[in-house]
């Protein structure tokens, strides 16, 4: 185990025409620090990512609103060096739908999610036994609108996730204000509304990202427009969210702009964090391993412009803020007994940095 290496992606914008494409880094478990060992070959705004569970394939979106002449985004397939940590371009399929901004994939590695932005479309792909991406088996798109006229004037998918089960696959939709969750079908790779179809979250709240507490009992949903996380019990047995709660990421008084972005819970599952964008920070709950609520320990400033994503290394020990706006990655040191962090120092300089993923090799 001593010979395993921690290697980072971090997925960013190029068509700010500072980017290269995926930065590769391999991070020093001592002080956190991420040393830059290349880039991938470069392809056009590679924003999120997922890695497989064997960590041979990296699949990213290529967030753009067209591709190869048609009006769609992408998603490509990168081969893993599990020597060197190094990327190798495998392929690429359209979307079917423009911005795609997040993906997934399956346990058992035989398909792939998007959430296309622009028309609110979640797209399926079959995967090759060589990890090449096949052409999309399925594509759903989401209908309505939000009461926020210039962020909701129709449906726009920003987050796929399957349930830890893997019985459903939950579409977060920042335009109407849902939580679409659909049955999946491994075996054809398409999607049907499920017993509990939707999931109603508060008008306007834009929802964006959520996340699974490792019981699998509990779902969190951070809100980009009302700058707070909804709490929901999961019924596994049902597909359904049973809301617990609400609660602001911000400071009382804050009454500038912002728009939350992230949300990661500790490996070890006793706490909840979600970063502000405008304001500019991490806001860090606990969870009580009982109900499932959580509680605000404190906020604390990214150290930077624009957090769209930060992750926590597998170890638990340190929090990346990938401030996208100040081309920065801001290290902090998790302290155990509280979940509260600290910077260490590290800042690391990427061109709009927008995700980061880890893999141990």
């Amino acid at each position: 185990m001593n010979n395993t290496r921690c290697i980072a992606y971090v997925g960013t914008y190029t068509s700010s025409g500072k980017s290269q494409g995926i930065y590769i880094f391999e991070m020093d478990s001592t002080n956190g620090n991420l040393n830059l060992l290349g880039t991938s070959e470069k392809i056009e705004n590679p924003s999120y990512q997922v890695i497989d569970n064997k960590v041979e394939f990296l699949y990213t979106v290529m967030e753009t609103e067209t591709f190869n002449g048609k009006l769609s985004g992408a998603v490509a397939a990168f081969a893993i060096d599990k020597k060197t940590g190094l990327l190798k371009f495998v392929n690429s399929q359209p979307t079917e739908g423009r911005a795609p901004c997040h993906i997934n994939i399956n346990k058992s590695r035989s398909h792939i999610f998007t959430a296309n932005y622009r028309e609110g479309i979640v797209s399926v792909f079959p995967l090759n036994p060589d990890g090449s991406i096949g052409a999309a088996s399925c594509i759903i798109e989401h209908k309505g609108s939000g009461p926020n006229k210039e962020r909701q004037e129709k449906a726009h998918a920003h987050y796929v996730s399957l349930t830890p089960d893997e019985k459903y696959l939950c579409a977060v939709d920042l335009g109407i204000d849902k939580i679409m969750v659909y049955d999946f079908d491994s075996t054809t790779g398409k999607l049907h509304p499920a017993k509990y179809p939707e999931v109603n979250i508060r008008p306007g709240s834009g929802p964006r990202h959520m996340v699974f507490h490792k019981s699998g009992r509990f779902a969190y949903l951070i809100n980009e427009l009302s700058s707070d996380i909804v709490a929901f019990e999961y019924s596994s047995d049902e597909g359904k969210f049973n809301e617990i709660q609400y609660i602001s990421t911000l400071p009382a008084g804050y009454s500038g702009t912002n728009y939350c972005a992230a949300i990661h819970i500790s490996p070890d599952g006793k706490y909840l964090y979600g970063s502000n964008r405008g304001h500019d920070s991490i806001a860090i709950f606990s969870i009580d391993q009982n109900n499932g609520k959580i509680r605000l320990i404190e906020i604390v400033s990214t150290r930077g412009s624009f957090p769209r994503d930060f992750q926590i290394d597998p170890s638990g020990k340190f929090l990346y803020a990938a401030n996208q706006n100040s081309d920065s990655i801001v290290v902090f040191r998790i302290l155990p007994e509280f979940g509260k962090i600290e910077p260490t120092g590290e800042v690391i300089n990427v061109p709009s940095p927008v995700s980061i993923k880890f893999a141990i090799l």
